[in-house]
């Protein structure tokens, strides 16, 4: 069984009211990236991880994990 890394992306930038543009232009990624991210269908290097980490004042570990 493979594993699949989820995050909460969505979630955390809807809860501070910033859009995708705005998340993307903050951690310098374009607005398809982000939404790639959030769907799950891009996994983000550990350096972009990290940044998203920094922004959202939340560890790594509480933005993306692995599910079975």
């Amino acid at each position: 069984m493979s594993k699949v890394l989820k995050n909460n992306i969505y979630e955390l930038r809807s809860k501070k009211g910033i859009t995708q543009e705005e998340l993307g232009s903050v951690v310098s990624v374009s607005r398809q990236t982000i939404i790639s991210i959030e769907k799950g269908n891009y996994t983000p290097s550990v350096g972009l991880a990290i940044l998203f980490a920094k922004f959202f004042k939340l560890p790594v570990e509480n933005i993306f994990w692995y599910d079975k």
